[in-house]
């Protein structure tokens, strides 16, 4: 008696524009290119980010239809519970792919690159509305019988081709379908169309998928940190790969000696709470201390839009050769409250509280404006704005950002030991204090707001209010909130 064979069922899960339906094609080439029947189909997305499609691809040996005498019944959809490889150009998109039950621990080969491209609703919520990428990862691992997980979008970049080449790549080095190396590449070939770019991608992601390499934490390497890096093992160890972030967000936003006087206040939140029960207030004051004292002013736009590595970013995004001339254009508006920032405190805090200078100055700056950083007219003011970073201590902006930060962490330091629980939800408040303009008004304003009632208040009531004041623009359940506690 023999066992009927099963098609072998595929499920690539692609966003719009990261070549899906290529990668779909090659599959089916390169099982025709191997006695073997293929069919595939696609069911578009709609509202997650460009369109997220499903692509279901079913593969039947020739040899085994030809002797039953009939041709294979292949699906058109994947069902849940009986899919082969499920691959999935996204972290997110690979949990969704288990969320449907198309992930079998019994057989299913997972293959997903390890980035993200996040979804409307995460970017729109006022706080961190990301999901839970972790949480993913450690599905991914307990759902799937194999699992190949690595950033691909990465190696596309670094090789100059989009995605599809990489996830081709990793399913060849997975061995999940039962056909040789040479004949995905010679799939490749057949195309005609970017061979080298997309072989080179397709090889690293073939080495990869076969090393099934470990991400990698990551480190404070160069030379001048060595000091810095040194006083990393001061600190608990799940603490230090938030600070090996801060130092070089640091260091990278001013100088050493900024990042120095991070890890100086990190040593005071440390010994204030050398007996706390776990390390939590610890680490979120290393992350939350390292995203405010590097706070966006325009000093750090500028030298954001005007760096080379930035031009380098646009240009493999935008799948430019060398050759090729690209522009990119700018969007900027700073108000009159932003230029006053940057400059000196005397003359920054003269100007805002001047009626004269606000009504002669403020409607230069009520209308954005395009800059072209191509072009030296655009690029010239920038670059000299961005030359100011070593003025940077001097401003009103971070006078008044410095000032608030000390108060928060004189906060922590003193609650950390008659009330860590408050001590530790305190720690998260700078999330409410973030980028420039409006957000960061109205964001200081609510913070400033819960410290004013921090006397009244619990751990419960406090991480209410806090995530009350992330939730909309308006203020709606921030002022409910609010109401609740007096």
């Amino acid at each position: 008696m023999t066992t009927n064979p099963r098609p072998i069922s595929i499920a690539i899960a692609a966003l719009g524009g990261q070549g899906g339906g290529v990668l779909a094609q090659w599959i089916v080439d390169l099982a025709e290119a191997n006695a073997y029947r293929a069919q595939y189909t696609s069911v578009p997305g709609v509202a997650q980010r460009t369109g997220a499609t499903i692509y279901f691809v079913e593969l039947f040996p020739d040899a085994a239809a030809k002797a039953a005498g009939k041709a294979p019944v292949l699906a058109l959809m994947p069902a849940p519970g009986d899919v082969d490889i499920v691959i999935a150009s996204e972290l997110m998109e690979a949990g969704r792919s288990i969320a449907r039950g198309l992930v079998s621990p019994d057989f299913t080969t997972l293959i997903a690159s390890d980035h993200r491209v996040y979804a409307i609703a995460e970017k729109e919520v006022m706080g961190d509305g990301r999901g839970d990428e972790d949480m993913v990862r450690e599905a991914a691992a307990k759902a799937a019988k194999s699992l190949i997980l690595f950033d691909m979008n990465k190696v596309a970049e670094e090789t100059g081709t989009v995605i599809s080449s990489v996830l081709f790549g990793a399913l060849a080095g997975s061995g999940a379908l039962p056909f040789p190396r040479e004949s995905y590449e010679e799939t490749i070939k057949q195309t005609g169309k970017a061979v080298p770019t997309n072989l080179k991608a397709f090889a690293r992601a073939y080495d990869e998928a076969q090393a099934r390499a470990p991400r990698q934490l990551p480190t404070v390497a160069a030379a001048p940190r060595s000091a810095l890096e040194a006083r990393v093992g001061n600190f608990p160890a799940e603490v230090q790969e938030f600070v090996r972030h801060g130092i070089a967000r640091l260091v990278d936003y001013q100088d050493q000696a900024y990042a120095t006087l991070y890890l100086d206040r990190l040593d005071t939140i440390a010994a204030a709470a050398k007996a706390a029960p776990d390390n939590r207030l610890l680490s979120e004051t290393a992350r939350y201390l390292a995203l405010w004292m590097g706070f966006e002013d325009v000093i750090r736009v500028a030298d954001l839009k005007t760096r080379p590595t930035r031009m380098d970013a646009v240009r493999k995004e935008v799948h430019a050769k060398p050759d090729q001339i690209f522009y990119v254009v700018e969007f900027f508006h700073p108000r009159f409250e932003e230029v006053c920032d940057t400059l000196p405190v005397s003359l920054g805090t003269s100007l805002l509280k001047s009626e004269f200078a606000r009504k002669i100055l403020a409607p230069f700056f009520t209308k954005g404006r395009n800059i072209q950083t191509a072009k030296l007219s655009g690029f010239l003011p920038l670059f000299f704005l961005a030359r100011m970073r070593r003025f940077r201590r001097g401003t009103l902006r971070f006078q008044k950002e410095n000032a608030l930060i000390e108060q928060w962490l004189g906060l922590v330091a003193d609650y950390a030991g008659k009330d860590y629980a408050l001590a530790a939800e305190l720690a998260e408040c700078p999330r409410l204090i973030k980028g420039y303009g409006d957000t960061h008004e109205r964001g200081t304003a609510r913070y400033s707001n819960i410290l004013s009632r921090l006397s009244r208040l619990d751990a419960d009531s406090l991480r209410a209010l806090r995530e009350a004041a992330l939730q909309d623009e308006d203020g709606c359940a921030f002022n409910a909130e609010l109401a609740k506690v007096a």
